[in-house]
């Protein structure tokens, strides 16, 4: 049997995983390929370093493209991350000379996903990203090819490890935001620079390429993406009281006039949502088909041993000769801009920190009328001396009208700091 012969870009924890992954479990894969997988030429920026594998049978090149242009080379793989640069120039370089690509690179898919598969399509040359999003979990089979049949409704969850670490730690500690994200980088959950994490563009990478599967392609720059910096300890234990967890998500919905509504932000989930209970650096996507119903599944995100499998598992199905369209359509459609969504309807929670005194919550609904906003409840915590936390949580209402109660209560001489509005929502509702 002729070898599937792999040139792999990038030599970090996930290229060492699949090498590791394709000698251990070498007789395994090759039965269910139908044929061996092998890794022959490799690039990385350190030729001398030490990754505890021995690579002394591949051939180095000096750079992405070089691999992508070696003549005996079967599949470009590409973990070397980032939408610029030497990942994009070598997934191109492949794709032109009609070779298949496996990419773990969400940002990549999600900002070039467009231009990526009219190539591959011109080309005819598979594009496999199943790494890309929730590393093990199956989530771009699940969309694409298991639930192929059906029309979904909605799409998305918890598409972030770092970030829903952080929330945890923060809800069973009592500790804030930065407190937490110091911990998780030391731990190595964070990045030493987390902005992509925490301000949630990896999650709105990921939800991107979701919402292309699931509905069609979405123009990335009109995705709503709001991250964590604002939760405190505070926000948690109201979340508590009130019968919800803080998640961060990342949804798509298909929108009442045909387009997509999408966003990245922290919501208030029920505590009786699959969801809810999904902790620590656990991913979780969930799904509502018009047969299939409501899904969740979940699992590690990311890492050398998840990512790892994510990967070879797109090399086998490239092994057996399956090749299913980047989009898991025939046409290439063009993106979309993201639905407007001041006037979608939804719950909110709305967290005050207000003088405590007599006659506050008199000017607070006075605002909150004046603006259509309809209170369903209300919870106080003691603050700090004269004044109280206060959460409130309203009925169904634009989220334009609660946005801009927000914006008047914030300039109330009884308001103290920034008000905080996160959604109050059920992925699977």
């Amino acid at each position: 049997m002729k070898p599937l012969r792999i040139g792999l870009a990038g030599l970090g924890t996930v290229g060492i995983g699949v090498i590791r992954l394709l000698r251990e479990n070498a007789d395994m894969i090759t039965a269910r390929a139908g044929r061996p997988i092998e890794v022959v030429a490799i690039t990385a920026r350190d030729r001398t370093r030490d990754r505890g594998v021995d690579l002394s049978a591949m051939r180095w090149h000096d750079s992405a493209t070089a691999v992508a242009q070696d003549p005996e080379i079967d599949v470009a793989v590409e973990l070397i991350g980032g939408s610029e640069g030497p990942a994009r120039d070598m997934v191109r370089t492949a794709l032109e000379r009609g070779l298949p690509v496996v990419t773990a690179n969400k940002a990549l898919v999600a900002l070039h996903g467009d231009r990526l598969s009219r190539l591959s399509s011109e080309k005819n040359a598979p594009l496999l990203f199943e790494a890309a999003v929730a590393g093990g979990i199956p989530a771009i089979k699940l969309v694409r090819e298991g639930l192929a049949a059906d029309r979904l409704l909605s799409v998305g969850g918890i598409l972030n490890g770092t970030c829903n670490y952080i929330l945890t730690e923060m809800r069973a500690t009592g500790r804030d935001f930065t407190d937490v994200l110091t911990e998780a980088q030391a731990k190595g959950y964070a990045e030493a620079e987390p902005s992509t994490d925490v301000d949630g563009w990896d999650t709105a990478h990921k939800l991107a390429i979701l919402a292309g599967l699931a509905f069609q392609p979405i123009a990335f720059d009109t995705l709503s993406v709001q991250g964590i910096r604002d939760i405190t300890a505070t926000d948690l234990k109201f979340a508590d009281q009130l019968g919800y967890r803080i998640k961060l998500l990342g949804m798509a919905r298909h929108a009442e006039n045909g387009t997509v509504a999408a966003w990245v932000r922290p919501c208030l989930v029920p505590a009786s949502a699959p969801i809810a209970s999904v902790e620590g650096v656990f991913n979780a996507v969930s799904t509502q088909g018009v047969f299939s119903g409501p899904m969740t599944i979940s699992g590690r995100g990311a890492g050398e041993g998840p990512t790892a499998s994510a990967v070879v598992a797109d090399l086998i199905d490239l092994a057996r000769g399956t090749a299913i369209p980047v989009w898991g359509t025939q046409s290439v459609p063009a993106p979309a801009t993201c639905a407007n969504l001041a006037d979608l309807n939804s719950a909110f929670y709305l967290r005050l920190n207000v003088q405590d005194r007599p006659g506050v919550m008199a000017d607070l609904t006075s605002v909150l009328r004046d603006h259509d906003v309809s209170v369903h409840f209300v919870s106080q915590h003691d603050a700090a001396t004269g004044c109280a936390d206060l959460a409130i949580v309203t009925h169904q209402v634009p989220e334009k009208a609660i946005h801009a109660a927000a914006t008047a209560l914030a300039v109330l001489p009884v308001v103290t700091g920034k008000p905080l509005v996160l959604k109050i929502e059920d992925p699977l509702a």
